[in-house]
């Protein structure tokens, strides 16, 4: 490898890794517009492992903005990024992916604003598929697979009663 395609793919591995922040970011903030500009115009996104829908980005989009409305808090940790990178046949273009592993904490929202606790927590591992276009790197698709969440405990109740 000369430098020149080693400074390429460290500039490539940066722009992937702020792509997935930026996604992160999108969905924490309810920022519904940004999430729609990650993706290709064709992207997809399935969140059917988390109870969710599978489906073009922007009605994805629409469902995540009325179901997160839940949820006032969201913080996404996306953590052990594992990239990979190729090309699609007949030299259309690079693409690469992600596996990432993820934790993401949320607080319902109440009625009365009382704070719930514990607040819902859930974890799993998100495939994230990119294709690089004229604009730059854009997604393709985005694969969530829940592998594990905790709920609160109706109030009152305690663990191991």
């Amino acid at each position: 490898m000369t430098q020149r395609v080693e400074l390429a793919t460290v500039m490539d591995r940066l722009a992937l890794d702020g792509l997935v922040t930026e996604y992160a970011v999108a969905v924490d903030d309810g920022d519904w517009t940004a999430y729609r500009g990650l993706f290709t115009a064709d992207g997809r996104a399935d969140y059917r492992s988390a109870g969710g829908i599978e489906g073009e980005a922007g009605r994805v989009a629409d469902w995540l903005e009325g179901t997160l409305r839940l949820f006032p808090m969201r913080q996404h940790l996306i953590v052990n990024r594992r990239v990979r990178f190729g090309a699609l046949a007949h030299d259309v273009g690079d693409t690469a992916g992600i596996r990432a592993d993820y934790v993401n904490p949320m607080r319902f929202a109440t009625k009365d604003g009382e704070q719930t606790e514990p607040d819902f927590v859930c974890g799993g591992r998100y495939a994230f598929a990119f294709l690089r276009t004229d604009e730059g790197w854009r997604l393709r698709e985005v694969v969530v697979e829940e592998k594990w969440r905790r709920m609160p405990l109706p109030r009152g109740q305690e663990s191991g009663t």
